[in-house]
């Protein structure tokens, strides 16, 4: 299963009022794990950085006038993305964006059901509590110290550990795959380890499907593979 945990740096809040997308940062998951296959690209945004949006991401108007406008960069995203899900935190904000400057070079918009929002995940396993990107990184104990201004491909590989939390950890198949791991939650002080029990479940068969099966074995003769001895 492959998934996109994307997000966007913007120059304000709405793409109907003038605002463009300046920054596009995507990382790939395959069943839940990441595969160090990542998309990145700043945009110029063909317009002047509002002092407000410059403070949040430090994304200024000398630096951008270099990079590829969206119409150049759009086609190479959509190839990316693909038909994956998108996961997004607060994927309302980020689709309108990209939607509109799709719009804007006539190539096919993102249907809304392709995006899944962590937010939406976040406020309903914890009713009542902070959700933002920030909060849940304190409440899962992800280490932000680079995160000293906002960036899209860095904010993705946080949302990446955020959302593994969210869904059950960073171990997907529960432990299942492997005998040990060295990866930790949240709620696990160290490497997850499969021990022997020490008192041995008791046998569900009951005496008739015992001898039933035993029947059936020595039916078989010595032909029966599980009967030969190592």
């Amino acid at each position: 299963m492959r998934e996109i945990v994307l997000d966007t740096e913007t120059t304000g809040f709405e793409p109907e009022q003038g605002d463009r997308i300046v920054e596009i940062g995507a990382v790939e998951l395959h069943n839940h794990m990441p595969t160090g296959n990542t998309y990145h690209q700043y945009i110029n945004p063909e317009r002047s950085m509002p002092q407000g949006a410059f403070e949040v991401h430090g994304l200024g108007d000398e630096f951008l006038s270099s990079k590829p406008v969206f119409a150049r960069v759009a086609q190479g995203f959509l190839d990316f993305v693909g038909g994956s899900k998108l996961i997004i935190h607060n994927a309302a904000f980020d689709m309108k964006f990209l939607n509109a400057e799709l719009k804007k070079v006539n190539l096919p918009t993102l249907p809304w059901e392709q995006a899944l929002d962590t937010l939406a995940i976040a406020r309903k396993k914890f009713p009542g509590s902070p959700a933002s990107l920030d909060a849940l990184c304190r409440r899962f104990n992800i280490d932000t110290s680079a995160r000293v201004l906002h960036g899209a491909l860095l904010d993705s590989e946080i949302l990446a550990e955020v959302y593994l939390e969210l869904i059950g950890g960073r171990q997907p198949d529960f432990g299942l795959g492997a005998a040990t791991s060295t990866q930790k939650t949240s709620a696990d002080a160290g490497p997850t380890r499969v021990v022997a029990r020490p008192t041995p479940l008791p046998s569900r068969l009951t005496q008739e499907e015992a001898a039933a099966h035993d029947a059936f074995v020595e039916a078989m003769g010595d032909g029966a593979l599980w009967s030969k001895k190592s």
